[in-house]
């Protein structure tokens, strides 16, 4: 009875452990499956977005390397995120470039930021100028590709790469690189300034700058023939201040400078070297404000 009794009884104290494991572990799901709830809660209710909508009207070159200007416009849709964390000096998980250039981040580790880009280019049509008579038309199209940026507030510099996906004219890619600053003056007035240039491939110089014998015959200004290679594009700055009218609506403008460089400065569809935009937008934003 003796041995009986001493072989059952680690048994008895092995079950009782199972069964001690068994308990916390189905009280450590519960718990999960409480925590879950919260973190969707968390993200998605509606205090935690805003998003400004409106539109923005402005002026750029005819075609790049123009110097005459066509008007532009075109709606605005910025959606903000505001996290646990967010604060008065936290970036935008959204950033508007411009139209050709939407910024999305999908991972931010400190002052690293990571994400997709986007926009859609207008391309070129002859019938913008009567220096592209002649000339094939370039498609315009939608941009995709990615970036990177680092922030040290109130600077930040980044990096991005855009190729177009649509259209039937192959443009190659271009690869965009700046310095920034964004700096509130109070509570409503807020300025910025960004330097930047670009580096376009063979394929974007081609499309663009580059005069083949066909299209140099063909050509109502005379065009000579002119084979443009990658490289350096532009370099440029531009500046920007968003002004609150209100708690909910946004006066938006922005100016900017470019200098077309290289063999995009040297084409013979260039007439100017010298590039200017401008605009003027108005916001309303739905939502969480701040």
């Amino acid at each position: 009875m003796a041995y009986w009794r001493s072989a059952h009884l680690p048994v008895a104290a092995l079950c009782s452990l199972l069964s001690a494991v068994g308990v916390s572990r189905a009280a450590d799901a519960i718990s999960a499956s409480e925590a879950l709830p919260t973190y969707q809660e968390d993200v998605f209710s509606e205090d935690r977005w805003g998003v400004e909508v409106g539109g923005f009207a402005g002026f750029m070159p005819a075609y790049e390397g123009s110097d005459e200007f066509r008007f532009v416009g075109y709606p605005l849709i910025i959606p903000k995120y505001y996290g646990p964390n967010h604060g008065p000096k936290v970036a935008p998980w959204v950033e508007f470039k411009g139209i050709d250039d939407v910024r999305i981040t999908a991972l931010r580790l400190g002052g690293l930021d990571i994400g997709a880009a986007g926009g859609y280019t207008f391309g070129r049509d002859e019938n913008l100028s009567a220096r592209l008579r002649g000339l094939d038309e370039v498609d315009g199209g939608i941009n995709v590709g990615g970036f990177a940026a680092y922030r040290f507030d109130p600077f930040y510099v980044d990096v991005a790469y855009l190729t177009q996906v649509t259209g039937d004219t192959d443009t190659g890619h271009t690869i965009r690189f700046g310095a920034g600053v964004e700096q509130d003056l109070d509570e409503r007035a807020t300025v910025s300034a960004y330097l930047n240039g670009s580096y376009a491939s063979e394929g974007y110089m081609d499309a663009y700058f580059s005069v083949t014998p066909a299209q140099a015959a063909a050509s109502a200004a005379g065009l000579g023939v002119f084979d443009a290679g990658a490289g350096f594009k532009d370099v440029g700055v531009d500046l920007g201040f968003d002004y609150r009218l209100s708690e909910r609506m946004t006066l938006k403008t922005k100016a900017g400078y470019s200098r077309l460089l290289n063999d995009a400065a040297d084409s013979p569809i260039t007439s100017s070297r010298n590039q200017f935009t401008g605009g003027l937008g108005l916001t309303y934003t739905f939502g969480r404000t701040e």
